[in-house]
């Protein structure tokens, strides 16, 4: 199966907004870090790559139709040359907002007092941000040049830039299907995304 869409906006752009949406459109199952999470196959193979094993997208993806949020946003370039005709969704809300749902969720997560091979860690705080996953001007930078390097590089035909509010409209005329009876989804605020990681620490102890 080969991926249709793939996101390149940094998780707490809307991504889990947009995987159900993706999924509700029929272009799921939509890769996002909440599926590697249980998942222990998904979690060695993501592992793995972010140590310097040479990237298999095909297996990396395999039974996917979309991808959103960390880690697959981070290797955007890979994938959207290993998918040429995949549309591309930017996902996007300003720095100063975005700062906010970050440093309340992600933060936490990508520094060095958690497992220091998650991908949490190992990747989003040491690779994406340089091991400094809390020094608010240098994450906001990196952003910044992230949502830059993609508006730049991405053909503008193929990519669409959606934020949050944005709604079923702009996304459905980018991929070519018909806007459904139903909401766009909301999901995963900053409460929810803490209720979660609860009740993930719960199950483990």
């Amino acid at each position: 199966m080969p991926l249709e869409v793939i996101g390149t906006g940094f998780g707490r752009t809307g991504t889990d907004s947009m995987r159900e949406a993706l999924n509700i459109l029929g272009f799921g199952p939509c890769h996002h870090m909440s599926e590697i999470v249980p998942d222990s196959e998904q979690q060695r193979l993501w592992r793995a790559l972010v140590k310097g094993a040479a990237p298999d997208w095909e297996r990396l993806f395999a039974g996917y139709g979309s991808c959103v949020d960390f880690p697959s946003c981070w290797y955007w370039r890979d994938l959207v040359r290993a998918w040429p005709e995949a549309k591309v969704v930017l996902t996007w809300r300003s720095p100063e907002s975005w700062w906010e749902s970050y440093s309340r969720t992600i933060a936490a997560f990508a520094s060095g007092d958690h497992d220091p091979e998650s991908l949490g860690v190992a990747l989003v705080g040491n690779q994406v941000f340089g091991g400094r996953p809390q020094d608010r001007d240098h994450v906001l930078g990196v952003y910044e040049r992230h949502v830059a390097a993609v508006k730049a590089e991405v053909p503008p035909d193929r990519l669409l830039v959606h934020a949050p509010g944005d709604g079923w409209e702009p996304l459905c005329a980018h991929l070519g299907v018909p806007v459904p009876d139903c909401p766009y989804p909301q999901r995963n605020s900053a409460a929810e995304f803490a209720a979660a990681v609860a009740r993930r620490r719960d199950a483990a102890d």
